[in-house]
């Protein structure tokens, strides 16, 4: 068994596709603006995991979301093999850092704002 398509909740699916395409350089995979549905991948793996960018109006996802926000938690992780490089470069693009790399025990972790209602880890294992 494995992941093919995961989802987060964004206050706004249009713009959360574009965010997600042209500053972290995903692929689209899917695109129907019209019915606010945007399924993005990784470049890295473009037939992996498939990421939902759902709309949050429907059963308590709104308030989900921004109670997630609000506690500074992020809602979803992604590896990098060089964090100090993808920190720049997502930072060079306008990407809003909360907190620059920062070493733990589990690895060094960068958290930014995806400008459609959530904070977003990225992580390189030490």
């Amino acid at each position: 068994m494995k992941i093919a398509l995961t989802s987060i909740f964004v206050n706004n699916p249009i713009e959360a596709h574009k965010f997600y395409t042209e500053k972290l350089g995903f692929t689209s995979r899917m695109f129907m603006p019209e019915a606010f549905l945007a399924i993005v991948a990784s470049p890295e793996q473009p037939d992996g995991a498939g990421l939902l960018l759902e709309p949050n109006m429907n059963l308590g996802a709104k308030e989900f979301q921004e109670n997630i926000y609000k506690a500074g938690l992020p809602i979803i992780v992604f590896g990098v093999d060089d964090i100090n490089k993808e920190y720049e470069r997502l930072k060079n693009l306008g990407v809003i850092f909360k907190n620059p790399p920062t070493k733990r025990d589990w690895g060094t972790e960068a958290v930014f704002d995806d400008t459609c209602g959530n904070y977003v880890q990225i992580m390189q294992n030490n």
